[in-house]
């Protein structure tokens, strides 16, 4: 009888929140009601939506019942519940599944179901009495869980009941993604970030799916880790940024301490170092190293090519070695960026060398090479993956040497370019990059030569020459970064722009709640999101 009570309160609830969104939005020519599944915000769009016209209330008599096997499971409804918290001040109680009870709830259990397949993927079924999530594992039930958090409406409407109640509608979610690597890298040797900037940026890529991040812990501005067996390289070489600004570095207690914070996001830090070329820094610090003829002195510029390592000096590769070494015991992921990028100071057998030497330095300690496109130019072996930047030639050459590419063209998903020529941080030597155009075009489909059987995933870069804080940070990155993670995500006959910047334009409660400096780009219209943000109360006022 009190679940029944319950339900017409909430159908009546429902009702009038319905008949006040629609009056509201409709001025936009659009209604999206809070019982249309298929009509909510979700970012990235899920493969399979079946709405039921109804909606499950979420309130304080809701509980969380947590599958335990694997223990795995209870962390992501610990996750789940302090983000509801978060969001509607209600501490939801975690319960065990087992005896199953028939209770209201949120359900989180593992399925054997052959749908799982893929290792991200889950299957939500909102009832007006149960949240059901299902996935085969933990990684997928936390993406299905960040789908849960973008359901959640952003304000409660208690006009009628007698406690705030939150709709959520009900429908069946079936989803995973389309492609295995979705990553943004973040330049932190331009500029230096400080743990809880990168950890911030690491809670909204979590949010929209991201499953990698690539941290660019080197180049001729900084050093940014700690290396004990090379002490100076931090001590020396971690001091300059662009700019005259005063650097920094993470010990590897802090580096540890971001790598087991994005695992308990499932996201897995890629770590760079970068070389033969962008090493001046290092050669600052051992000078020994060294191989442009000219003497190594501190840089604060944003000009590459100039620098270089000694590639026929064995000592070089005993630092190598002794430098991957220390990473691989902070990084259970199982990439390692040597970059190889614009070496140009490098001499071209001198860099097929010394490429050769790093990817068995790097096989040798149980890792994957990823390089940017220019390591296809020498003999690297099929199990490395070339990361597409600047030159088709050079991911063709990969593709042709059994290579998997990470598609990051800088004329489409470089998120340091500019929007347009009127922003205020940013380059644009690839190009202007609009949200729109950020947005429409394919990682699958942008190269004839790269087929879509040798496409790992997408990457997004946001080089730091022109940002030196989270808030410049953020301006870059956001919202481009929302349709990125969609591109990696959702397959293309899935995706619209029209539809898209729509349900983008709804996301502003989420980057205002999250205080994030996006861009708010003319093209997309943010109307549709403040129509969506909680109405202040006559305290506020």
């Amino acid at each position: 009888m009190k679940h029944l009570i319950l339900h017409r309160t909430l159908l009546l609830l429902l009702g009038v929140t319905i008949h006040l969104s629609c009056n509201q939005k409709e001025e936009k020519g659009i209604t999206y009601p809070p019982t249309d599944l298929e009509q909510a915000a979700l970012i990235p769009k899920p493969v399979h939506v079946e709405a039921t016209g109804d909606a499950f209330g979420l309130d304080k008599n809701t509980k969380l019942f947590i599958d335990t096997d694997p223990v795995e499971f209870r962390e992501v409804g610990r996750f789940l519940s302090e983000k509801i918290a978060a969001v509607t001040s209600l501490e939801l109680p975690l319960k065990p599944t087992e005896p199953l009870i028939s209770e209201r709830g949120i359900f989180i259990m593992k399925s054997e179901d052959t749908l799982y397949d893929n290792p991200e993927a889950y299957k939500l079924k909102i009832s007006r009495d149960s949240i059901l999530l299902e996935a085969h594992t933990p990684e997928g039930a936390f993406r299905g869980v960040q789908t849960i958090r973008q359901l959640i409406p952003n304000f409660a409407n208690d006009t009628l009941a007698e406690h705030p109640i939150w709709p959520i509608p009900t429908g069946v979610i079936k989803d995973k993604p389309s492609l295995a690597y979705r990553g943004a890298m973040l330049d932190v040797a331009r500029h230096f970030f400080s743990v809880d900037e990168v950890k911030k940026y690491i809670d909204a890529l979590a949010y929209y799916k991201y499953n990698i991040f690539h941290i660019h812990l080197t180049d001729d501005q900084g050093w940014r880790i700690e290396i004990k067996s090379w002490p100076k390289l931090t001590e020396v070489g971690g001091q300059t940024e662009v700019g005259g600004e005063a650097g920094g570095f993470y010990t590897q207690e802090e580096y540890v301490d971001l790598v087991n914070y994005a695992a308990k996001h499932y996201i897995t830090v890629v770590p760079e170092i970068d070389m033969p070329g962008h090493t001046n820094a290092a050669s600052v610090a051992y000078p020994e190293l060294n191989g442009n003829g000219k003497k190594p002195e501190l840089y604060e510029g944003t000009k590459v090519g100039f620098s270089t390592w000694d590639t026929r000096k064995e000592k070089v590769y005993e630092f190598i070695d002794e430098v991957i070494g220390e990473l691989v015991t902070m990084t259970p992921g199982p990439y390692i960026h040597i970059g190889g990028d614009e070496s140009h100071a490098t001499k071209k057998n001198d860099y097929v060398y010394f490429i050769e030497k790093v990817e068995k330095i790097v096989e040798k300690h149980g890792k994957t090479m990823i390089g940017w496109d220019e390591i296809a130019t020498a003999n690297v072996s099929k199990n490395s993956i070339a990361q597409f930047w600047a030159s088709e030639e050079n991911a063709a050459e990969a593709v042709k040497k059994g290579l998997k590419v990470i598609m990051s063209p800088a004329k489409k998903a470089y998120l340091d370019m500019q929007y347009d020529p009127s922003s205020k941080h940013g380059l644009h030597w690839a190009a202007y990059i609009p949200v729109d155009s950020a947005y429409t075009w394919s990682p699958v489909t942008y190269s004839s030569k790269i087929p879509r059987e040798h496409i790992l995933g997408i990457e997004a870069p946001l080089w730091s020459e022109t940002i030196s804080n989270s808030e410049e940070l953020e301006y870059l990155a956001f919202p481009r970064a929302i349709g990125y993670a969609e591109l990696g995500w959702t397959p293309d006959e899935k995706r619209d722009w029209e539809d898209y910047s729509k349900r983008l334009a709804r996301q502003l409660p989420y980057l205002q709640r999250m205080n994030i400096a996006y861009y708010p780009s003319s093209r997309v219209d943010w109307e549709l999101g403040e129509l969506e943000l909680t109405p202040k109360s006559e305290e506020d006022e």
